[in-house]
């Protein structure tokens, strides 16, 4: 192996310098320059960046005359006990001055493009109605009346705002740019392409922004680019006049971008920051296969043709769009050890090209018949990514713009490894897979919890199975492998070629399901899951084995099976009775063997899932006996007759992310309580259903506290599921139900009684204790579920 040639980054370097440790240069793009010459020249290279600010002014742009070997891969690295943060923003000269209201005024520098500002490294937002609340679950503010035309009325000129909008059915959300207005102040408004089922926008999720005469509250900005100037009202405590602000302008920052045939290869990035990219959700509008998804292709860091390439040990934060983009033909990406935090979009993206895709269709609604299809199994080409893996990151708050996103997110890809990843806080699924194409991945040792809080019919891990087989027009899916002796049918499994494993995860769901396998998804094997709160859901689709897994609080949802699913499902532990809808009897090609927990019970017969599933005819009704469920430790004692159905233990310390570094900053799921037991003050833990909704009484100091409550009163509401009328009427997770139509609420019994007094379609109040203080929310139409 050749000597290694180093080269030296700094802020305090010299482009014109040598690019030594003694005489760095001051730029990674003159690295990048030095680094060509001496790759031709068949010399290993490493650059060394130093700590600090590194501003680009367009992207860093590799190539495949950038690339390493396997035996000398190009590194670039971040050194020093300060990382090299590379960003998309510049510094902004600014003269403020005072205008009104404490609001600041200044000029901007000719030929601004400003699409987000950090004042002091904090992100304010564009002026928006309503104002942005950190503490409102949905978009951090709505209002129905947000594009009204007697809001309208009071915009002089809203072109260039913005209105973000749920969808109407909660499946992601809508981008729309302000055209104009008409005199009747009807806004004129484009876009609407960001999510692929075209249903409409919600009429109550909604808010507009950029808009002037919304600058009304501290953290908010506008930018009128016609005149040049620049308004900022400030949080209180910031001096503009010695604040650093910074306008974010570039999209992408790094891509590494090989050609077909000539791959980008054997590059590395280490110990990097990547933060301040502007926003892309107006380009986000290519359709993904019949799934909800619509895409933009690029990132903070772009990959496309390339082999071998890696990123470790990075930090992704503050970004408008997407993280990380794999586009297409890649092969051995690795992506380790990296922390995402405050991502627009989705955090990290595998997403092929559809020529890859035999007979593709890309719209929910479209159908095609069996004589039209390629009936050839797997990919067309290699425009795909993959085999690829993803490890020990920590991704959290991704989808702070864009809501159809996902921290890790697959389409056309194959062979991706998901492994001990911790991902919380995300406004729909933590792992979506858009479609079956083309299997091979494995998801295993992730602590996936906190999500689908701000949309709808969702998981914790969610997947479509829209492939090429799913309701074709000339063939009945209930006639696939319809008896039980004949060989299996090779249709459902065109697309997905290699099974997707799913294991030895923990997930936690309260606005859906925990793992919530949708529209045909087919060709899983689901073991050893722990499940926390919304069960699993299997719509539809083939070839499921599901088993040994916990189901704390919650069950197994079948929904609309076909006959022939050929499914598995078997030694499961489940807190309740299956959740089925319009399932055929008998289930799949097994369900037994199946554990239905009842604290205290002895074994018995499990009727209940006996008479929903017509199998289960070994299954048992009886109290697990776990180890230590109050710390989460879901193991069972010896003895259980979980045991006895064939139940094995599985790790329960194993979840999330591995390194010490990441697992300083990495929250863990909060538990849920199971069982009748007696708090310190003899106030029983009494847990019932209101509607669909999980709630339980306050009791003990822990739970007043975390609550912020004066005292050991109230409801806490634990889960509100997807389709509840709670969901739908502004409810939140941890709300503490105190009294509905002035009716004190001390228990579960209380409010199960007065919510029973309400007439139907009557309309009644209830408070809440939410965020410190009480907040009264007015309900129409009571009786919902």
């Amino acid at each position: 192996m050749l000597d290694e040639k180093c080269l030296y980054v700094s802020t305090d370097g010299n482009d014109h310098a040598r690019g030594t440790a003694e005489q760095p240069y001051a730029s990674i793009g003159r690295a990048m320059r030095a680094a060509r010459e001496i790759i031709a020249a068949g010399t290993p290279v490493r650059v060394k960046v130093h700590g600090g600010m590194y501003d680009l002014t367009e992207p860093l742009r590799f190539g495949p005359e950038d690339s390493g070997s396997e035996s000398s891969p190009v590194l670039y690295e971040s050194i020093g006990d300060d990382p090299a943060v590379i960003t998309g923003s510049k510094v902004l000269q600014l003269d403020w001055k005072p205008y009104r209201d404490g609001i600041m005024q200044a000029r901007a520098p000719e030929g601004l493009v400003l699409d987000q500002l950090y004042i002091d490294g904090r992100l304010y937002h564009m002026a928006r109605y309503p104002n942005y609340d950190e503490e409102i679950r949905i978009m951090n503010g709505y209002a129905a009346d947000s594009i009204r035309p007697e809001r309208a009325a009071r915009w002089r000129n809203p072109e260039g705002g913005y209105v973000h909008a749920m969808h109407s059915h909660l499946w992601g959300d809508y981008w729309y740019r302000i055209a104009g207005k008409t005199q009747d102040d009807v806004l004129e408004l484009e876009g609407g392409w960001q999510n692929n089922r075209q249903l409409g926008m919600h009429s109550e999720f909604l808010y507009v922004e950029n808009i002037v005469e919304e600058l009304d509250a501290p953290g908010e900005w506008y930018y009128d680019d016609k005149a040049g100037l620049l308004y900022v009202f400030p949080y209180p405590g910031t001096d503009l006049l010695t604040a650093e602000t910074r306008g974010a302008h570039l999209p992408h920052l790094v891509e590494i971008i090989g050609t077909p045939g000539t791959s980008a290869q054997h590059l590395a990035l280490k110990g990097f920051t990547f933060e301040m990219t502007s926003r892309t959700f107006m380009e986000n509008r290519e359709p993904l296969l019949r799934s909800d998804w619509t895409v933009y292709r690029g990132g903070a860091v772009l990959l496309r043709d390339t082999e071998h390439c890696s990123i470790a040990d990075c930090s992704f934060r503050n970004l408008g769009g997407n993280a990380i983009f794999v586009d297409g033909r890649n092969r051995h990406v690795r992506i380790t050890g990296c922390h995402l935090e405050e991502i627009g979009s989705n955090g990290i993206a595998f997403v092929g090209r559809p020529d890859s895709v035999r007979s593709p269709l890309f719209e929910y609604g479209e159908r095609q018949q069996l004589s039209e299809i390629d009936r050839m199994p797997g990919p067309k080409s290699e425009n795909y990514p993959g085999p690829c893996l993803v490890e020990d990151c920590l991704i959290t708050r991704v989808g702070r713009v864009e809501k159809q996103s996902a921290p890790v997110q697959l389409s056309m890809a194959m062979d991706i490894t998901i492994r001990s990843c911790s991902i919380y806080d995300v406004p729909r699924a933590g792992i979506n897979i858009s479609e079956g194409t083309f299997g091979g991945h494995l998801i295993e040792n992730c602590d996936v919890f906190d999500t689908v809080l701000e949309t709808g019919d969702h998981g914790s891990f969610n997947s479509w199975g829209r492939d090429r087989y799913w309701l074709l027009e000339d063939i009945d899916m209930d006639s696939i492998n319809e008896n039980p002796g004949e060989p299996d049918d090779p249709l459902p499994l065109l697309d997905v070629v290699r099974p997707i494993v799913i294991r030895h995860n923990r997930w936690r769901c309260d606005y859906g399901w925990d793992i919530d396998l949708d529209d045909g998804s087919s060709g899983y094997e689901i073991y050893n899951n722990l499940c926390l709160a919304g069960g699993i859901k299997l719509r539809e689709g083939f070839y499921r084995r599901c088993e040994n897994n916990v189901l704390v609080n919650n069950s197994l949802h079948p929904h609309v099976w076909f006959k022939g699913s050929r499914d598995i499902i078997r030694r499961n532990i489940v807190f309740t009775a299956y959740v089925p809808i319009r399932v055929p009897q008998p289930w799949g090609t097994e369900c037994n063997d199946n554990l239905l927990h009842v604290p205290g019970a002895r074994p018995s017969p499990a009727a209940e899932l006996q008479e929903m599933s017509g199998r289960d005819h070994r299954s048992l009704a009886a109290d697990a006996q776990f180890i230590d469920p109050d710390s989460g430790d879901y193991r069972v004692r010896d003895g259980s007759p979980a045991l006895a159905l064939g139940f094995k233990n599985f790790p329960m310390d194993a979840f999330g992310v591995r390194s010490p570094r990441l697992r300083k900053r990495a929250k863990t799921p909060r538990l849920p309580q199971i069982g009748e037991r007696t708090g310190e003050s003899g106030r029983l833990h009494q847990h019932s259903l209101w509607g669909h909704c999980k709630v339980k009484n306050i009791v003990g100091l822990g739970e007043v506290s975390a609550s912020g409550l004066p005292d050991e009163t109230g409801v806490l509401i634990e889960t509100i599921p997807w389709g509840s009328w709670q969901n739908e009427r502004g409810f939140q997770i941890a709300d503490v139900v105190l009294d509905l139509n002035g009716s004190k609420v001390d228990t579960v019994n209380d409010l199960l009684e007065s919510y029973e007094a309400v007439r139907e379609g009557e309309t009644f109040t209830i408070a809440v204790f939410r965020g410190q203080k009480r907040v009264v929310l007015t309900i129409d139409n009571a009786k919902n579920d």
